[in-house]
């Protein structure tokens, strides 16, 4: 092999090695680049996944949006007419209320199963810090009074009662109606309420600082309705209920359960002028009818949602007008009391 061979030979294979040794490289870097890719890749998925997920979050407005609300079954009249005004005023508002009694209300409320609720009942100390240990702030706003009725069949014509007499029934120390009224040709007393886990009883036994349990005379059916329709079956019969089920004159339902049974009007407590009351709207508002109570909107939302628009709403003009309409007292619009003379 003659010196231009071994030149040529040696340029050859020189430049297959450099060829090599590029495309090694080249290659190094495409994998480098992927590698810086791959991250900045999967960030830019995380980003597009979040901007979706905050879009979502944006459709539910004040006025927009579908949720569920808990209430207290008790105060289910008033609670289906705000809902269909509500969602009557704003098409894109869906609202899908569900009644239960304040037990279960509360423990949907504390395991995040619905943002608002519908209770008579504030919560407790406890149940405020543990949700602000877990960074939810619980809003209670008082929307309404209310007033605990006590009815008696058509037949009984026991229609007033001592506050002092009903708190000797709750206590036990009062057990027929001769003990009430000395005339009475009725037996004993049957008390009969919504739920052994409403607020109903809860908020008697509050007053009366009733710490054991309830006497045997005592008994639960499943809701207000129920009371109402024991009652008028059952001359004997001492019922408990929201006034909201009979209070709403317009109401046809409402009208149909008041003229089963008698409505009983109570003295106060500490007044012996033989005033009786009964829960009707004045009597509420100055609280002459001694068994009122509130009625709280309470929301755990951690943005301005369509829960925190109901509220409001309901809280506003238009929503207290329903409660005024509902028989019962407005708790954030200005009342104006008229006597009518007889």
């Amino acid at each position: 092999m003659n010196r231009v061979s071994v030149i040529q030979n040696f340029i050859i294979i020189t430049c297959r090695n450099k060829r090599l040794k590029l495309y090694d490289a080249v290659n190094r870097t495409i994998s480098y680049k992927l590698l810086l890719f791959i991250p900045l890749f999967g960030s830019l998925l995380f980003l597009v996944s979040c901007g979706g997920m905050g879009k979502t979050a944006t459709n539910e407005t004040p006025t927009r949006g579908n949720i569920r609300i808990v209430s207290d079954e008790s105060f289910q009249p008033l609670i289906e007419t705000e809902v269909f005004t509500f969602t009557h005023l704003y098409k894109g508002a869906k609202i899908k209320p569900l009644y239960k009694p304040e037990f279960d209300v509360i423990n949907d409320f504390m395991k995040d199963s619905v943002k608002v609720i519908v209770t008579s009942k504030k919560l407790s100390d406890y149940q405020i810090q543990y949700l602000r240990d877990t960074q939810i702030i619980a809003r209670t706003t008082t929307y309404a009074y209310d007033a605990l009725a006590l009815i008696t069949n058509l037949d009984n014509k026991d229609s007033l009662i001592k506050y002092n007499s009903v708190k000797d029934i709750f206590l036990g120390k009062i057990k027929t109606w001769k003990e009430v009224n000395e005339k009475s040709k009725l037996g004993d007393i049957r008390i009969i309420f919504d739920n052994n886990r409403s607020g109903n009883i809860r908020y008697f036994k509050e007053l009366f600082d009733i710490k054991d349990s309830l006497a045997r005379n005592f008994y639960a059916v499943n809701n207000n309705a129920e009371v109402i329709n024991f009652v008028a079956r059952n001359p004997d019969a001492l019922g408990i209920i929201s006034v909201n089920w009979i209070s709403d004159k317009d109401d046809s339902l409402s009208m149909s359960f008041i003229k089963k049974i008698n409505v009983v009007a109570v003295s106060q407590q500490y007044v012996n002028d033989g005033s009786y009351y009964r829960p009707q709207q004045g009597f509420i508002y100055d609280k002459e009818y001694p068994f009122v109570r509130e009625i709280y909107l309470i929301s755990r939302e951690t943005f301005s949602g369509l829960g925190s628009g109901f509220i409001n709403w309901a809280c506003g003009e238009q929503g207290q007008h329903v409660v005024l309409k509902s028989g019962l007292v407005p708790a954030t619009m200005p009342i104006r009391l008229v006597q009518i003379k007889h």
